[in-house]
């Protein structure tokens, strides 16, 4: 693909690594052609490089897929997720899953990039619905505009709720950030 055919989000291979452009940046001189400052984001590990090229260079995009995928379990380091059209299993080591895995629940769909047969990246809702497993007591005294409190969720992380949150109440949990957003209800 020519340069001027990349933009932001694009898969691109790098010197047989794939890459994600996270930011285009163009710039025309008065004399000469333009020139493209690239920052990408290796898929595989995580890592920013940039990267300038010129109008006219030439860039292999890589050959990535997404599919919607359900996530089974958690085993021996690796998220199982499985394809809900085909019924195969693919494998994502934790290592590149990083902190996100945490808010994934057993039977989730959620699209996953595939290079080949390699899951890549996954692509979480903004928010998760999770139970409060364990808060301290609430003294009847505090309001809505009040200071949090620390609470353990059903998927082991602790986070700020209002103080009158108490165990057992569901919450929605924005999964860029991990905070608190609201109350959605309770566990019957």
């Amino acid at each position: 693909m020519n340069i001027e055919e990349v933009s932001k989000n694009k898969k691109i291979l790098l010197d047989d690594i794939p890459y994600n452009v996270d930011d285009v940046d163009f710039m025309k001189p008065g004399k000469g052609s333009a020139v493209y400052r690239i920052k990408f984001r290796n898929l595989m590990d995580g890592g920013i490089l940039e990267r300038t090229f010129h109008s006219g260079d030439k860039l292999k995009e890589a050959d990535v897929s997404t599919y919607d995928m359900q996530y089974l379990y958690h085993e021996n380091g690796n998220y199982i997720f499985m394809n809900t059209d085909t019924f195969e299993q693919h494998y994502m080591a934790e290592d590149r899953m990083g902190s996100r895995g945490v808010f994934l629940k057993d039977g989730m769909v959620i699209p996953v990039q595939l290079l080949g047969d390699t899951p890549i990246e996954i692509t979480l809702p903004n928010f998760v619905e999770l139970e409060v497993i364990e808060t301290s007591m609430s003294t009847g005294k505090e309001t809505v505009t009040a200071q949090n409190k620390p609470a353990k969720l059903s998927n082991g992380m602790e986070i700020g709720v209002p103080t009158f949150m108490k165990a057992g109440d569901i919450i929605k949990v924005d999964t860029r950030t991990g905070a608190y957003v609201e109350r959605v209800g309770n566990k019957k």
